[in-house]
């Protein structure tokens, strides 16, 4: 899965960590400062009113900006070098334009989140205050924006066409990966099955699961430090009483305990996603063989594999159905949590309704991203039942003959099916 696109991928991951650390630790060391006779990139800052919000780009942004593109530009670079993998051009230089575009993304919702606080500040002054905000002022708030959301609804389109494109690529070197090896797996139990379906699968979850964990990691990182200066409007939870940085501790909590809880629950959903997976390739083969000889798929075999595959989706059935109970209720509950951090303040009046605005967009930005396998765990459960079969699919290409077993479904098995 990994091997076949991307270059050496253990050290090719594990280098990407230690360069985004090096990367931060050069910035906060001092590097952040250095941004005055930015000559290259003037032409693009917009000079700040005393006073007056920072637009989207400002000098020092924009040097920001500038910083993160040439330390992606240099590790591709350095990839692109030491490595003459054959698709290291979509897997190297595709990885690193798709986290810079979800960076960009990121910072369009913080400064959202920075304008929608203004903007429902002056709502809240022009209904607590009739005709004390005139028509043009309104609407020259909502233009000062839509120059910004036109880039980003742009920049999110061609992401999307770009990262298609992308996954495609990867399931196009899985496929040449085990097409290559195919004397040695046809033998496999649904060897085809997991040639074309399983890596279909596997690349269509990776487009949406794997571009929203990059972004929940980046939203995490730019979200948090707001989250943490907003709490101080928040100085007291109720029931606990005075708490510092509350909402920090309190989107942490709920995060963790909804990840745990539905980690829990659902341990047993891989394992029988996997079993499914068996039973069904079991099926479809029989079906196929008795296409072309009229001994197989006979009525007494295919019903004897069609049983295996209703009993198999029954325990299915029933697993997600308390799965669906934990899961439901926890989302449902959780939307409510920010709600009641910020009571005490809201019932006091000690906040306005733009910071009331910015407190709960920031906070819900930081519990999704927090809470990414929690929101993300039915999709998680298909991925780790793919892996698992283009896992023991791919130990028979490295002469490893380990067992085809299921993950974490205790003793079930397709007999017992």
């Amino acid at each position: 899965m990994f091997n076949s696109f991307f270059p050496r991928p253990s050290i090719y991951f594990l280098s990407a960590l230690v360069w985004i650390a090096v990367l931060i630790t050069i910035w906060f060391a001092g590097l952040s400062g250095w941004h005055t006779g930015l000559e290259m990139f003037s032409g693009l800052a917009q000079p700040v009113a005393e006073g007056a919000r920072p637009p989207f780009l400002t000098e020092a942004r924009v040097w920001t900006y500038g910083y993160i593109l040439l330390g992606g530009f240099l590790f591709a670079l350095f990839w692109m070098i030491a490595s003459n993998h054959h698709w290291r051009r979509w897997s190297v230089i595709g990885s690193t334009i798709i986290i810079l575009a979800t960076y960009f993304n990121v910072q369009i919702s913080l400064y959202l989140n920075d304008w929608y606080g203004e903007f429902f500040d002056l709502i809240q002054n022009a209904l607590a205050n009739p005709n004390t905000v005139t028509l043009d002022e309104y609407l020259g708030k909502i233009w000062t924006v839509a120059g910004i959301l036109v880039v980003n609804i742009a920049a999110l389109v061609l992401l999307d066409f770009f990262v298609s494109h992308y996954v495609f690529r990867w399931r196009w070197a899985m496929n040449d990966y085990y097409m290559r090896h195919w004397g040695e797996v046809r033998d496999v139990e649904g060897a085809a099955q997991r040639v074309q379906e399983d890596t279909m699968r596997f690349a269509r979850i990776v487009e949406g699961l794997g571009v929203r964990l990059v972004r929940s990691i980046m939203t995490l990182i730019a979200f948090l430090p707001l989250l943490y200066q907003l709490s101080t409007h928040i100085p007291e939870l109720p029931f606990i009483g005075p708490v510092e940085h509350s909402l920090v501790y309190v989107a942490l909590l709920s995060a963790i305990f909804g990840t745990v809880l539905l980690a829990v629950v659902g341990i047993r959903l891989p394992g029988l996603e996997f079993n499914n997976q068996r039973v069904e390739a079991a099926y479809r083969k029989e079906l196929v063989y008795g296409e072309d000889h009229a001994e197989r798929a006979q009525p007494l075999t295919v019903l004897e594999l069609f049983d295996a595959v209703r009993r198999n989706y029954f325990r299915l059935y029933f697993n997600y159905l308390y799965f669906g109970v934990a899961r439901w209720t926890y989302l449902q509950a959780s939307n409510f949590i920010p709600l009641i951090a910020m009571g005490p303040a809201i019932v006091t009046g000690t906040i306005t309704f733009g910071i009331y605005r910015q407190i709960a967009n920031a906070f819900d930005e930081v519990e999704d991203s927090l809470r990414f396998l929690a929101n993300s765990w039915l999709t998680i459960i298909d991925l780790i039942s793919i892996y698992k079969r283009l896992i023991a699919f791919e130990a028979r290409i490295e002469g490893d003959e380990r067992p085809d077993t299921p993950l974490s479904a205790g003793s079930f098995s397709m007999q017992e099916a």
